[in-house]
């Protein structure tokens, strides 16, 4: 039987991946995931075998994974930032579960920087205190479900987190969760925005909650939004942990 690595490759540099991950990725000889993530990793998967698939192809994708591992390879599953957080592992344990006992493959999942973690200490401090982590995206989650979330966020005065913020066919949504913010969060609420984090194109724009949305954002951006105690100081996004300076 062979096995899966379920590996998080960070946010997309190699400074940022985990020498666990990399020794995951040297370890398989099957390598599977998303064809811009397998991109970022091209230099290190020598003669490995590739199964790359395009988005929206990721049950397709982790049902190879699954087979070539049942059928004695080593696999790795790639997903940028941590494979637990929007990544495949959960996606490849439900493959995994519904194989007989006798039949499923040993399972590791590797984790690693996640894009908050990195956008976070790009911006300074701003996940210092208690925060939630929102994906804007409704493919796979009803659109009423993720305002509910946000309002609730909101009312809990939470720091939060949006993964997938903005994309060509999705552009109102932010404007619906800035204005349900704007209920019980101040207009000049910091807000930062960082644009492909640890990469060469990587970019931040500091503003606040009336003014964000007039900023460039897109798939690649993570938006961080301050509770009631965040302030902008010197470039830096900081919100106290309540230590008495």
């Amino acid at each position: 039987m062979g096995r899966i690595s379920v590996v998080g490759i960070g946010p997309g540099s190699f400074d940022h991946m985990t020498p666990k991950a990399l020794a995951a990725i040297t370890d398989a000889n099957v390598i599977v995931g998303y064809n811009t993530y397998i991109k970022l990793i091209e230099k290190i998967l020598a003669e490995k075998k590739v199964i790359g698939t395009a988005m929206m192809q990721e049950i397709e994708r982790c049902k190879l994974a699954v087979q070539a591992a049942v059928n004695g390879e080593n696999v790795a599953v790639i997903s940028s930032g941590d494979s637990g957080i929007y990544g495949m592992a959960g996606l490849i344990l439900e493959l995994v579960m519904q194989q007989e006992k006798s039949l499923r493959p040993e399972v590791k999942i590797i984790p690693g920087i996640s894009a908050v973690n990195a956008s976070a200490a790009i911006l300074g401090a701003p996940l210092m205190h208690d925060f939630a982590v929102l994906s804007l995206s409704d493919l796979l989650t009803p659109w009423e479900l993720i305002k509910k979330r946000a309002e609730l966020i909101a009312q809990g005065d939470f720091v939060v987190a949006l993964y997938n913020p903005k994309s060509i066919k999705r552009v109102n949504q932010i404007q619906e969760i800035r204005e349900i913010m704007l209920k019980y969060k101040a207009p000049t609420t910091p807000v930062g925005i960082v644009h492909s984090a640890t990469r060469e194109e990587e970019a931040v724009i500091l503003s606040d909650l009336e003014h964000f949305t007039q900023e460039h954002i897109d798939m690649f951006s993570l938006v961080i939004i301050g509770n009631s105690k965040t302030y902008i100081e010197d470039q830096y996004m900081i919100t106290p942990r309540g230590y008495q300076l």
